[in-house]
């Protein structure tokens, strides 16, 4: 039975933006970041009203369709709740269509509020995260981003799909379940956003990914990708070889000029760096300063060089 929340429950969320991949790790390495949008969230008598302010304002829809608030029903739906009326503030820092997890951080966000809001009603609706990364995901196609907003810090994560199963002559599929866990960045790790002004599509940068790949690359990531947990947990020195990819990067590299430009630039300055999810912001890795003059020339470029650390997940007040 859905429980109706009562007017005048309101939640703030801070969540993380995100990288995907972190180069070989294609759609199961993932890391919070520390750039946050927030969202305010209040039930009220009836109706719908929603602000957004900051990145993507005039370019999101204002109402029942934005995914802020399609998450915060989905997260109330989810606790067995519902609520008559809905005030939404959005507040976003987070860059929209550049490889940062935006849309992650939305629905992740709203599941938050949504979750927030079950729980002050009654603390036993509030659902764990591991039911949060599976509602997120399913939002999202796949749980990296979603997963590295959630708990934080860098995230494996993984799909589980079972086989067709024969029932009465008929094939059924199962639905896919998703999971991950945390691991705990080694303390030396500083990561570096380089974020250009252009955007780019994750639909349009996975249509230039081929349905196949080789054998000996497929090797080649998976060593990279196992070699990946262990430089970004224990042995920073090792993130140059751990970041390599043979995956996704070089088939996108002709939609992501400026991006490949800048990995080739910083690795070659032995500075390990990768493709940030689809593009097209560069996310590297350093342990200590990055150089100024390497500043200055992306400045140049027409790059924005944040170092906004890493992040813990979603909070909710």
């Amino acid at each position: 039975m859905t429980r109706t929340l009562p007017p005048g429950l309101t939640v703030t969320v801070r969540v993380p933006a995100s990288s995907a991949n972190l180069g070989p790790g294609f759609d199961s390495l993932g890391i919070a970041l520390g750039l946050f949008d927030e969202i305010v969230v209040s039930t009220t008598d009836s109706g719908l009203t929603i602000r957004v302010e900051g990145e993507g304002a005039d370019e999101v829809p204002w109402g029942p369709s934005h995914l802020v608030v399609r998450a915060i029903e989905r997260g109330l739906q989810a606790a067995g709740v519902w609520a008559d009326g809905l005030d939404v503030v959005c507040r976003n820092v987070i860059p929209h269509s550049r490889g940062l997890g935006s849309s992650a951080s939305a629905v992740v966000g709203g599941l938050a509020a949504g979750r927030g809001l079950a729980g002050k009603f009654d603390p036993e609706l509030a659902y764990d995260d591991s039911v949060m990364v599976q509602l997120a995901s399913e939002f999202e196609g796949h749980p990296d981003n979603a997963a590295a907003s959630i708990l934080g810090g860098i995230v494996v994560s993984w799909t589980e799909t079972d086989r067709p199963a024969e029932s009465n002559g008929a094939t059924e599929h199962h639905p896919r379940a998703y999971r991950a866990v945390r691991l705990e960045a080694n303390s030396a790790l500083r990561p570096v956003v380089l974020i250009p002004e252009e955007h780019s599509s994750t639909a349009h940068t996975r249509g230039l990914l081929p349905d196949m790949v080789p054998h000996v690359d497929a090797a080649f990531n998976a060593s990279r990708a196992a070699l990946a947990v262990v430089a970004l947990t224990e042995r920073p020195d090792l993130l140059m070889p751990a970041t390599a990819d043979r995956l996704h990067q070089g088939y996108r590299a002709s939609a992501l000029p400026l991006t490949t430009k800048w990995i080739e630039r910083l690795r070659a300055a032995g500075i390990p760096a990768t493709v940030s999810g689809a593009g097209p912001t560069v996310l590297a890795f350093t342990t200590s300063e990055f150089p100024a003059e390497l500043r200055e020339l992306a400045l140049a470029d027409g790059l924005r060089v944040l170092e906004p650390g890493i992040a813990d997940g979603v909070s909710v007040d």
